[in-house]
């Protein structure tokens, strides 16, 4: 089995979920786990990982992974919001993965709602971590499609397109899938709150 993985999907995918419901197994099967969270991500607690269904777990909170290492006897490293991180701390985790017997398990998004790939998300990639695609439907009422973008609103209900990369809060975005990302993403008059 690989040691470093990389869970990643739009929001609303299920990845907490699957986070806490992978780390809920190993413990029960006697292999400690570590739930990491960044700082930054403080939308429903400081220090659990909560998802939306109501399930949630306790986690370390970290600005950074510089000054961190796991506890001896920890066998899996489960990691919330992972694209809050940076390439740097992506190249700590490898060096775990290959110098313990430690599996490294990370959740998060891809892309940001400009379609770039966010660096850790990127470093990732780069550094062979094993890639689970999540996958959940777009949120443009009657699409089945594939959700693969983020449409992120200000308070009027009007598509954002630039500004900061990183900006919490699962209020102002909707996953959905390219053919709607791009119909609004790219209009410039009616429509462009995303409705159908």
């Amino acid at each position: 089995m690989a040691n470093l993985h990389f869970h990643y999907g739009t929001m609303g995918c299920s990845k907490s979920a699957q986070l806490i419901i992978n780390a809920y197994n190993q413990n029960k099967n006697g292999n400690k786990t570590e739930i990491i969270k960044p700082k930054i991500d403080n939308r429903f607690s400081e220090d659990k990982v909560n998802s939306r269904i109501g399930i949630s777990a306790d986690a370390t909170t970290l600005s950074s992974l510089q000054d961190w290492t796991p506890a001896p006897d920890t066998k899996m490293v489960l990691i919330d919001e992972i694209q809050f991180f940076t390439p740097e701390d992506i190249d700590i985790l490898v060096r775990i993965a290959d110098s313990k017997s430690i599996i490294i398990m990370c959740y998060g998004l891809m892309i940001d709602s400009n379609e770039h790939i966010f660096p850790a998300s990127r470093r990732l990639i780069e550094v062979g971590a094993k890639l689970h695609r999540m996958e959940s439907t777009c949120q443009i009422p009657g699409c089945m499609h594939l959700a693969t973008h983020h449409l992120r609103y200000d308070s009027a209900g009007n598509v954002i397109r630039e500004g900061t990369q990183i900006a919490v809060g699962a209020d102002n975005y909707k996953s959905v899938c390219r053919k709607h990302f791009n119909m609004f993403y790219h209009s410039t008059g009616k429509g462009d709150k995303g409705e159908r």
